[in-house]
Parts: structure tokens; C-alpha cells; sequence
């Protein structure tokens, strides 16, 4: 099939490169022309496990192909998807100003019936305004469908390759087919694709993030309740997450979710129940109590040094918001340097991927380290703020050597209490009995 992608973000690059690995002909489109360039060359521009390899085999497959052109990238394809940005508003609606721009310019050029697929995360009754949108000039028969993504960064090649469910969501049947032959690669094993009708696919991506958040911030508030009654919330974890009704996943504790979809999603279906005159008071709280667990851990420190961080030296390891990727977007850690700073702590930090992108940010604010050993130099604590796979069994002699006192406030539990006391360790996590030598 001849496939479009009009957006070349982490969504669009993502899904663009994978439906040509099952051998369609994609053509990505972005109106940022050195963007293209790069991709034109060879360049991947997002960070993303796995995602590499298959971005230069398609590429140099002639398989994949990028312009800035939309009349160009749209040419005989039978299926268009709009992967663009969605950002929230001041009043924390989704701004749809990109996804009906582009959809008014498709009136005008298609000629012939495709299928215009929203795959970026949008509020219910987005497909109707893009139905009316490319309907106010456009000459030929089309259809629209909503067909959310559920990919998890650092992970989201498999998950769009093995997906547990694709959700589809048209009232027409000749779209449905398309879209049938396109994804039936990809669900060989079983895994159903599920129809239903647009607003409820709208709904159900915005449902399934707001849950897994609210999964997320309850576990938090019974880490919260473990410090005060001196229980340990792993045991809780494990003794929940042996209930088949509650699972095992979203049940860790630490610092607060982040990243470019939770935080939007929630705010964006707290807004649209708003707008339909229904107080979602679960979300509220959520978005509440997390907002606070992102600088949980700094009253901790504060208390350890007796109650003033002026001149303290603080190492921090972690940048982006979850392992595996460069995104910093509502990261914690952005939040902890923020409270740090404010209370005079000198901060040094490291992470294996956003760092440039936190330079970007906070300039010569922080010092930013070559490895995780050189952020320990004379530190008088170290904060660890995303569970990356190197933090989890570093060298511990060395890290003697280059701290000024063996002092880790864990924001993600990386470390277990029982080893930390038995390296003499002063060791403070989430939910979890604190260790003191």
C-alpha cells in the first residue's frame, strides 16, 4: 500500500517506519525543512531503541521517504495519517490547531477517495471536525478514522510490531477494510483489532492513559501511608499485584509520571468532561498528588542536612522522564533541580541520553557530567530520578571514592535497603523503610 504520515514527531516517525518495514511505500511529511534534510540523509532525529535499524533498512529499501511538501507526500496514497502535535492549552485543552490546519489544505488537494486517519491523541468529536474540515473543499470521496496509538517510549518499535489490540474507529465499511489490510501484518498471533465507532476510539485512548496514570498516583499515595505507619510498600506491591483483577504492572512507586501523554491526556480529559458539565474529581486528585510526588524526595533532603540545602552539593542521576529515552517533557527530575536550586544546593547531573536537551533548558544553572561516576565528584548526596538499566548495578567502590558522604535519596527504588545497609549506606526511597548506618 502507498501509506502518507503527515508529522515526523516521535508518533509519526515511529509509525511511519514501521508500516513500511511490512513493506508499504510511506512518505513522511514536515513542514521543519532541516528535520527532512536530516531524515533525507540518514539521520534519525528521535531517540529510540531498535528504531534505527529499521529507519536506515527501509530508507535505503527505498521504502521510506520524507519531503516538506504535503501535495507531494499525500500523491496516490490510499491512506493518510495525522501524526501531529496536539500540545494543551492554558485551560489544558488539546490544541487542535495543527490537525484541522492540515486537514483544511487536504480538501484542497486530494483527488482522489482516501482514508484520513487522526493517529495523534485527540479530545472526542475530533474526526467530526476533520470530516467538516477537508469537506469545506474538498472535490472527492473520503473517509476519516480515529485510530489512537498506545506506544510506550523506549519500548514502542515492539509495541507498534506486536501490538496487544489495534482500535479502529469508522462507521464506514470501505475504510474499514483498508485499514484491516494494512494492520493484518501486525496482529498475525491473534491479537484482535477492534472496531467500533470514532468517539469512543477517541475516548478510549484518552481512557486507557488516564487510568494507568490514576494506577500510577494511587500506588504513590500508599508509598505515602507505608513512611507513616512503617510498612514497606513492596510488600504491598507484590501482595496486590498477585490479584489477577489489579495486575502487576503501573504498581511501582517513585516520583510521578511524566512524559508528553500522561500528563496531556489526563489534563485534556479532565478539560473535555469540564466542557460537558461532569467534575471528574478522580483525575483532579491525580493530577494533583502527582504534581506534588515530583519533588517528594527534596523535603527528604532537606531534612537530612537539617533543613538547608544552601551550598550543598547534590549529584543527580536521571534527566528524562523513564529510561530508555531522551524525552524531558513534565520529566521529574526538571522539577527536582527547580526545588533544588531554589533552596541553594549546587546540583550536578547526568543522564545517558537528555542531557543536551536539559542544556537547552536550564543552561549553566547545573553542571552536567561525562558519566554517572564524574556527577558524584565531592557530592554530599546523590538523587536518582529515572531507573535507568546503568544506575542499576553500578560500581560501588568507585562511587565510595568519588562521594563526599554515602548518602542516595532514590526517587524510583532502584536500590534494595538490605544491600545499602550492608555497604553503610544512609539510603531514603519511596514507600520504603529508610536505611541508616
Amino acid at each position: 500500500m502507498r501509506i502518507a504520515v503527515v508529522g515526523t514527531g516521535y508518533v509519526g516517525l515511529v509509525t511511519g517506519t514501521c508500516f513500511a518495514e511490512t513493506g508499504n511505500t510511506v512518505t513522511c511529511v514536515d513542514i521543519d525543512k532541516a528535520k527532512v534534510e536530516k531524515l533525507q540523509g540518514g539521520t534519525i532525529t528521535i531517540y529510540e531503541p531498535g528504531l534505527d535499524h529499521l529507519f536506515l533498512r527501509n530508507l535505503k529499501e527505498n521504502r521510506l521517504h520524507f519531503t516538506t511538501s504535503l501535495a507531494e507526500g499525500i500523491k496516490g496514497a490510499q491512506i493518510i495519517f495525522l501524526a501531529l502535535p496536539t500540545p494543551p492549552g492554558e485551560d489544558g485543552s488539546a490544541d487542535l490547531s495543527y490537525v484541522l490546519g492540515v486537514s483544511k489544505e487536504l480538501g484542497k488537494i486530494l483527488d482522489a477517495y482516501a482514508v484520513i486517519v487522526d493517529k495523534s491523541t485527540v479530545p472526542v468529536g475530533t474526526a467530526d471536525k476533520v470530516r467538516a474540515a477537508i469537506a469545506a473543499n474538498a472535490k472527492v470521496e473520503f473517509d476519516v478514522v480515529s485510530n489512537p496509538e498506545f506506544l510506550r517510549e523506549g519500548v514502542a518499535v515492539d509495541d507498534f510490531m506486536k501490538p496487544d489490540r489495534v482500535v479502529i474507529g469508522s462507521s464506514s465499511e470501505r475504510a474499514n477494510a483498508l485499514m484491516q489490510q494494512l494492520y493484518a501484518p501486525f496482529v498475525r498471533q491473534g491479537n484482535p483489532i477492534i472496531y467500533m465507532d470514532e468517539r469512543s476510539a477517541e475516548l478510549t485512548k484518552y481512557a486507557a492513559n488516564a487510568f494507568l496514570a490514576t494506577k500510577i498516583t494511587f500506588m504513590n499515595e500508599i508509598a505515602r501511608m507505608c513512611e507513616r505507619l512503617d510498612a514497606d510498600v513492596d510488600m504491598v506491591r507484590k501482595g496486590i499485584g498477585g490479584d489477577e483483577r489489579i495486575g502487576k504492572r503501573f504498581l511501582f512507586p517513585g516520583i510521578g509520571y511524566g512524559g508528553s501523554c500522561f500528563p496531556k491526556d489526563v489534563q485534556a480529559l479532565s478539560r473535555s468532561a469540564d466542557e460537558v458539565g461532569y467534575e471528574f474529581k478522580i483525575l483532579r486528585s491525580v493530577m494533583d498528588v502527582n504534581q506534588e510526588q515530583k519533588t517528594y524526595l527534596v523535603p527528604k533532603v532537606k531534612r537530612f542536612f537539617g533543613g538547608s540545602l544552601r551550598g550543598k552539593k547534590i549529584a543527580l542521576w536521571g534527566l528524562s522522564f523513564k529510561p530508555n529515552t531522551d524525552d524531558i517533557r513534565e520529566a521529574p527530575a526538571l522539577y527536582i533541580i527547580d526545588a533544588l536550586l531554589a533552596e541553594g544546593a549546587v546540583v550536578t547531573a547526568f543522564d545517558p541520553e537528555a542531557m543536551p536537551g536539559v542544556k537547552r533548558m536550564v543552561g549553566d544553572k547545573i553542571t552536567f557530567a561525562e558519566n554517572q561516576y564524574d556527577a558524584l565528584e565531592g557530592a554530599e548526596a546523590l538523587v536518582i530520578a529515572t531507573e535507568w538499566g546503568a544506575f542499576r548495578t553500578p560500581d560501588f567502590d568507585l562511587m565510595e571514592t568519588k562521594l563526599a558522604q554515602k548518602v542516595i535519596f532514590d526517587g524510583r527504588n532502584v536500590f534494595e535497603g538490605p544491600l545499602m545497609a550492608s555497604l553503610g549506606y544512609y539510603y531514603e526511597s519511596i514507600g520504603r523503610r529508610p536505611v541508616k548506618p
